[in-house]
């Protein structure tokens, strides 16, 4: 077998693409409602197909580069919680996992993953998708794998758990194993930004990274229908606060040589982090770029995969796929 295909659906900003990418596989369509973030692939990867279409409104039929690839992915929009996500059609979110499951129906790819909030593998929070994927899954001749990663154990500067399926066909799957991690240390966010923080001459930028020795609290996009970029919900913003980070807003330039960091004096003496600098944080390479308003730039990064857990991911199921 030479080069693997995928489809992947609710692509985003590209996270999972870039990752399995990077593990040896190339897609035949990427699907996304979002304007920006088709745009967003368009502009990084011009040669790739991009839909911007409804994830329940994709008709496989009407696309045949869908078919018989061997995997796809969907880095699904996080549902709402285990006690909501429990009733059966309680969300648009939930509909958009079992339809991923159905969407291997006409597919048939050889593999499938679907990535979502950690919780995601819990067959009590998530009894009612579990029952359908395991019903839906074996009739179609797949066995398959719950598991729990967190980005920071594969260099991504941010604690970010993330909950995984992959189902790979029966004759595969005895070869799957999940990925392990691959640092033995958490990178932590003032050694990952320092160099940004540094690049406008901000003399302050050594001591405040100096101070940042955890990995950054879980980047949170937010919905279309909230207000403006900000770092998260409360507990997230006191976490970047005893990073140094003003998490109330995200910065529109790095800091330059006159600005003072003086965590004493309150909120407006901690630095705000960019857009751009988010994107790091989520394991984006700087060559990435995030198209759109800030806000929408920040959303898209935001709801991501981190590209390197997309990598340890798409590995995994390649060495199954090529035993």
């Amino acid at each position: 077998m030479s080069g693997l295909t995928f489809v992947d659906v609710c692509a985003g900003a590209g996270g999972l693409a870039l990752g399995l990418e990077r593990a040896g596989f190339e897609p035949t369509l990427l699907l996304d409602e979002d304007a920006d973030a088709c745009r967003t692939l368009r502009a990084n990867r011009p040669h790739w197909k991009v839909l911007q279409a409804d994830l329940l409104d994709l008709d496989p039929s009407e696309h045949p580069e869908s078919y018989d690839v061997d995997l796809l992915s969907a880095g699904l929009p996080r549902v709402k919680s285990s006690a909501t996500s429990a009733r059966a059609g309680s969300s648009e979110e939930e509909k958009l996992l079992r339809a991923s499951i159905y969407l291997a129906h006409a597919v048939r790819p050889r593999a499938l993953v679907i990535e979502n909030v950690p919780t995601l593998v819990d067959p009590n929070g998530f009894r009612d998708f579990h029952d359908f994927a395991r019903a839906e899954l074996e009739h179609l001749g797949y066995e398959f794998s719950w598991f729990l990663l967190n980005a920071a154990d594969f260099g991504v500067p941010q604690d970010r758990k993330q909950g995984v399926l992959v189902a790979i066909k029966k004759q595969w799957f005895q070869a799957f194993r999940p990925p392990s991690p691959i640092v033995t240390e958490h990178m932590p966010v003032g050694e990952a930004l320092a160099p940004s923080m540094r690049s406008r001459g901000w003399k302050d930028a050594d001591r405040w990274a100096a101070q940042a020795i955890t990995v950054a609290p879980t980047l949170v996009g937010g919905s279309k229908n909230r207000g403006g970029a900000d770092l998260g919900p409360t507990g997230s913003k006191r976490k970047w606060e005893k990073l140094g980070v003003n998490a109330h807003s995200l910065g529109d330039e790095i800091p330059g040589a006159d600005f003072t960091w003086d965590p004493e004096i309150g909120r407006e003496g901690l630095v705000k982090i960019t857009v751009d600098q988010t994107a790091l944080l989520q394991g984006f390479p700087e060559s990435w770029e995030i198209t759109g308003r800030k806000t929408a730039r920040y959303r898209q990064i935001g709801h991501a995969s981190p590209p390197p857990v997309g990598e340890a991911i798409g590995r995994a199921v390649a060495r199954a796929l090529r035993s």
